[in-house]
């Protein structure tokens, strides 16, 4: 009996995981803080589609390359789009106070929003499961639903994926 009931937990588990990464699903405006610890909502959510690039520090140069490569070739600019970061500063060895101010510094410089998530958040009212040590891809289209997530290093195959959704969403 004990075994029957470890076999169903776990079938239930697998199945509720499973459903939770199934896109598109619709995602709420979730309130987290901008770098000067005041609570925000997500920028622009439901008038424009969203690129988020949710990054744990721990994790930030996963994909750098193709934020660089992002930021070169403007595939991803379009006055329908509007992108920025969010740090994932709960799974972190860093304190709080030195993300905040690195990250102001560089955003001084390159005129990038960025936002924090100090109570992971986004991860748990999103449904995006583990994002510790994950640098991960979002795009939310204006109807509030995630439609492309990626966790971790981009494939090109992946990449090639993202490039292709942007598309339908200029």
């Amino acid at each position: 009996m004990k075994k029957l009931k470890i076999v169903l937990m776990l079938t239930a588990f697998t199945l509720t995981a499973a459903a939770a990464q199934e896109l598109p699903r619709n995602v709420s405006n979730v309130e987290i803080s901008d770098l000067n610890k005041n609570p925000t909502r997500l920028p622009h959510y439901g008038e424009k589609n969203l690129m988020i690039f949710y990054v744990d520090p721990d994790a930030r140069k996963q994909n750098e390359a193709f934020t660089y490569e992002l930021e070169d070739n403007h595939r991803a600019e379009s006055p329908e789009i509007y992108g920025f970061g969010i740090i994932n500063a709960k799974d972190t060895w860093y304190p709080n106070g030195p993300i905040r101010s690195i990250a102001r510094k560089r955003t001084e410089k390159n005129g990038a929003l960025v936002l924090m998530d100090t109570d992971r958040l986004l991860p748990r009212e999103w449904g995006l499961g583990d994002c510790n040590d994950q640098f991960v891809l979002l795009f939310v289209n204006k109807a509030g639903e995630l439609v492309f997530m990626r966790k971790g290093e981009l494939t090109k195959e992946d990449q090639q994926a993202f490039y292709r959704l942007i598309e339908q969403y200029k």
